[in-house]
């Protein structure tokens, strides 16, 4: 069934972006300690505006703990929501995401043997699991291209799709085997495979942020050609897309942006599937829609998702790929009903 868009403006707007700000406040309030809404309120205006910071009990624990890691849940969801839905219209697959590429896989090899190898970087020591995440991620865009190319020249969809898919099983089995091996590593890497924010600094926030504006911006600009991928790849090359070129950019794009939210956060799946399917329902097909609406949407899904890890066992916190992947299994079966029920 298509959904009516039509008064999808900026209202709409506006109440997402105010969902996800007070998404964001009940997240920095919640937790081990639990705060009150306005000593929050208080403490973030004051740090903002340079003021002195109110005497609050928690408020060392509110500037250095949890604001940089709302933020960067906030981000990371923010961007992988925004590369599913880019994917999803590229593919013109609504079960397709960042990750169907194998890039995901890819960079959590790369921060994965950082990790277990304990690889620095010269001058950049902070950085060598983000940059080793990148530089896997960049790496196995190319070569899934670079085969599905040879086995199709004209790089359609289900044969990436495919060697995606065949690539992600390829490196999930090195990856288990390098965690086999990782001794006094072991713990780290499988708790970060798992999905964590929970040591995210501003550092961390700012890279996000950065990573996002340009490659989000990449991506926005090309949402006509996205839309031009619904009617198909033939009907989109006879109405002046570039079809080989537009789909190279997006999937470079969104190979950097998943390098750059693995390589801080690990491996959280669904965000990039989920997030997508549900705000195509509100906003309809028009991916000038679906783009900016799919960055709030998936920031506030991403940071709902970690107050339940952090809350639901307290003093026990769940990695937040957990609870991404428990929402996220239900939904995709959900989504690909649907889809079986009504391939139009």
């Amino acid at each position: 069934m298509r959904r009516n868009s039509e008064g999808f403006g900026p209202l709409a707007y506006f109440i997402f972006i105010a969902i996800m700000v007070f998404t964001m406040i009940v997240c920095i309030c919640a937790g081990s300690v639990s705060v009150p809404i306005k000593d929050t309120v208080r403490v973030i205006w004051a740090a903002i505006a340079g003021k002195p910071i109110p005497k609050v009990t928690a408020a060392s624990i509110i500037l250095t703990v949890r604001v940089p890691r709302v933020l960067c849940v906030a981000l990371s969801g923010a961007s992988l929501s925004i590369c599913g839905a880019a994917m999803q219209g590229l593919l013109k697959n609504p079960l397709a995401d960042g990750s169907t590429l194998g890039v995901s896989s890819g960079a959590a090899l790369g921060a994965v043997l950082a990790i277990a190898l304990e690889i620095s970087i010269p001058f950049l020591p902070f950085a060598s699991t983000m940059i080793m995440a990148m530089l896997f991620a960049f790496l196995s865009l190319m070569l899934i291209l670079s085969l599905a190319y040879r086995l199709d020249y004209s790089l359609s969809t289900g044969t990436i799709i495919l060697i995606g898919v065949i690539f992600s099983m390829f490196v999930n089995s090195v990856m288990s085997l390098v965690i086999a091996f990782a001794g006094n590593h072991l713990k780290s890497i499988t708790y970060w495979t798992m999905g964590s924010l929970s040591g995210s600094n501003y550092r961390n926030a700012l890279v996000l942020l950065t990573a996002l504006v340009i490659c989000g911006t990449v991506i926005m600009i090309h949402a006509r050609e996205l839309n031009a991928f619904a009617i198909g790849e033939e009907n989109a090359r006879h109405i002046g897309v570039n079809v080989k070129r537009v789909k190279l950019i997006i999937m470079i794009t969104v190979s950097i942006l998943i390098g750059v939210c693995v390589s801080i956060g690990g491996t959280i799946a669904f965000v990039g599937l989920v997030t997508p399917h549900m705000v195509r329902m509100i906003t309809g097909p028009n991916h000038k829609r679906i783009l900016p609406a799919s960055l709030f949407g998936g920031a506030t899904f991403l940071m709902l998702c970690d107050l339940t890890a952090r809350v639901l066992l307290n003093p026990v916190e769940l990695p937040i790929g957990v609870v991404t992947s428990l929402v996220g299994a239900i939904l995709f079966v959900n989504i690909f009903y649907q889809t079986r029920r009504n391939p139009q």
